[in-house]
């Protein structure tokens, strides 16, 4: 999948959703309620053991179901789980921190890839390995201020923080003032609440929520 292709599409939609469950019926299910809500890309965590057969049934629902989903993976911290998520049919990899051989292969393959940084000096690094896209992480601990104060010295770069954004108006126009081009969103929009319960109506409906709550943000 193109890099640019990628981008474009989390950009679009102003944010993006991440989740695990070790149950595969229920990650199914959020999948399906993700897409139903307009969701176009989506990231599937690497945190447990059963993430791996998990997303190689996600990507054949999603093949038979979800025509022009992308499917990533997160939470990848080495090559050798990287090479075989892309075998499995990732689209794309968000890691939590700065992993240069990952940032080497994706650019070999020409797949996107969005490293974790929390530093300047992070940051530097993956800019100097060709990535363009900065998972900024942990997004709670950093605040929109923080991104404001070094934003200007990285104008190339698009930022997306990760970790403690709320799905609230409030939270999220804060970030999207600071300049980021999306927002990941992970328990506070799929929590494990909703998982457990199997509310996936929910699921789909707070996601709608947000979807049309970021584009209303991004038209001011």
């Amino acid at each position: 999948m193109a890099v640019q292709q990628t981008i474009d599409t989390i950009i679009a939609q102003g944010m993006l959703p991440l989740y695990f469950n070790a149950d595969e019926a229920v990650s199914t299910e959020v999948l399906r309620a993700l897409y139903k809500a307009g969701v176009k890309a989506v990231e599937y965590t690497n945190r447990g053991a059963a993430a791996f057969s998990n997303f190689k049934k996600l990507v054949a629902v999603r093949d038979q179901e979800m025509q022009g989903l992308l499917l990533g993976i997160g939470t990848v911290k080495n090559l050798q789980d990287t090479k075989e998520y892309l075998e499995a049919g990732a689209d794309f990899f968000v890691s939590p921190g700065f992993v240069p051989e990952i940032a080497a292969f994706a650019a070999e393959k020409e797949i996107f890839y969005a490293p974790g940084c929390m530093t300047p000096t992070e940051i530097i690094a993956a800019e100097n390995a060709g990535v363009r896209f900065i998972k900024l992480f942990p997004g709670d601990m950093l605040g929109p201020k923080y991104l404001g104060t070094i934003k200007d010295i990285f104008p190339k770069l698009l930022f997306m923080p990760t970790g403690g954004v709320d799905a609230t108006e409030e939270s999220i126009e804060g970030w999207f003032k600071a300049g980021v081009c999306a927002v990941g969103m992970g328990s506070k929009l799929v929590s494990k609440q909703l998982m457990a319960a199997g509310d996936y109506t929910a699921i789909e409906q707070m996601t709608a929520t947000v979807l049309n709550m970021i584009q209303s943000i991004k038209s001011k």
